[in-house]
């Protein structure tokens, strides 16, 4: 892939309202669930925050945040220097986000966008446990 080909297909990555994003909030809101997205009052903007709960939901794609034992959750082969620094950071930066939100009392909660391909409903049932139950 030629280097415009590669910026053209990078530019129409978005940061908010994800196919994974919305498949979860589509799930969640058919089993009762409201909820509101992106408080940028919460460190890391979380993408699904449910108030009541107290829960903060994050959607994390495979490749975007280094997921790991996952086949989308590498290294890109061409310009390593530059996507070592921004996937690594990224890394780097939710493990803070984690940290700030449980420190504020809020319960996070990460949902990989592998998982939701494989089996949107199973994640589901998991969340909702996590929700129902509190935190461990």
């Amino acid at each position: 892939m030629s280097k415009s080909e590669r910026s053209k297909l990078m530019s129409r990555i978005r940061n908010a309202d994800t196919g994974p994003e919305m498949l979860v909030r589509s799930m969640l809101h058919r089993r009762g669930f409201r909820f509101r997205l992106h408080r940028k009052d919460l460190p890391g903007r979380p993408d699904i925050v449910l108030p009541r709960y107290r829960v903060a939901i994050l959607v994390h794609g495979c490749f975007w945040h280094l997921h790991d034992n996952c086949p989308d959750g590498r290294l890109p082969k061409s310009n390593t220097g530059f996507w070592e620094k921004k996937l690594y950071g990224n890394k780097e930066r939710d493990q803070r986000n984690l940290e700030a939100l449980t420190e504020a009392g809020w319960w996070p909660i990460v949902v990989w966008e592998c998982e939701i391909e494989k089996d949107l409903e199973a994640v589901g049932d998991i969340i909702v446990a996590k929700i129902l139950g509190g935190p461990e």
